[in-house]
């Protein structure tokens, strides 16, 4: 078999398509890419369904396309028609809505460690990803925003991007974190003017910005730890 032959998914016997699988065996058994191909029904540009389920999931991370709600950024970041992108930020959003019916399992951010935790998807991100995490007065998260992903140039990154969703949910607090894809997780001077202005316009607004998490293959780095928040 030629090096560059790839399966295509009418070619796989019919127990290892994942709708088949789904009827057989139940959701338990598929893989997050296999459940999304059935979502997506159809691959496309080239890729058959599995192949263009297993790159969304890879190039976007699990955790930030499941609180994906911008429908055009996932158009433009993922190369994919509308309608696959309306379909994702549906399903997630309908899954969100279920999920969060049970208070219980509503995650509580307390420390840099629980924030390392829930976004662990992002340590190997092979693009860059600032998001925000939402939380109220009992350090409950209750929003995660996607704010940029791609080239991150934190400097074009405008306060009301971070601001905008803490109004719409009525958070008390925020926590920002981004990635490196290099894996080295090491600030750089940009990313600590930037986010004591952040905290600059959090104090006028009266909502407070606890932490900004940079993220590495293995390791995080804590702007708070590390004295970098305040302006001298």
């Amino acid at each position: 078999m030629p090096e560059n032959y790839q399966i295509r998914l009418k070619e796989l016997e019919g127990e290892k398509k994942p709708r088949e699988k789904l009827i057989k065996y139940g959701p338990d058994i598929l893989k997050n890419h296999e459940l999304l191909s059935i979502i997506l029904n159809t691959g496309y540009k080239g890729l058959n369904v599995l192949e263009l389920s297993r790159m969304i999931i890879k190039d976007y991370g699990s955790k930030a396309i499941a609180y994906e709600k911008n429908v055009g950024r996932l158009m433009q970041t993922l190369g994919i028609p509308q309608v696959k992108a309306c379909q994702i930020v549906a399903t997630f959003e309908l899954g969100k809505r279920f999920f969060l019916e049970d208070k219980g399992r509503i995650p509580t951010i307390k420390d840099p460690e629980d924030v390392y935790k829930y976004l662990s998807d992002m340590r190997k991100l092979q693009k860059e990803n600032f998001r925000g995490l939402y939380l109220n007065t009992r350090n409950k998260l209750i929003h995660d925003e996607v704010i940029s992903i791609g080239s991150l140039n934190l400097s074009v990154v405008h306060p009301r991007e971070i601001f905008r969703p803490a109004i719409e949910y009525g958070a008390a607090a925020i926590v920002l974190a981004h990635n490196h894809p290099s894996g080295d997780p090491e600030p750089s001077s940009d990313d600590t003017r930037f986010t004591q202005q952040v905290v600059e316009v959090g104090k006028i607004m009266g909502i407070d910005v606890l932490d900004h998490l940079v993220i590495g293959e293995g390791s995080y780095v804590s702007l708070r730890e590390r004295g970098m928040m305040e302006i001298l």
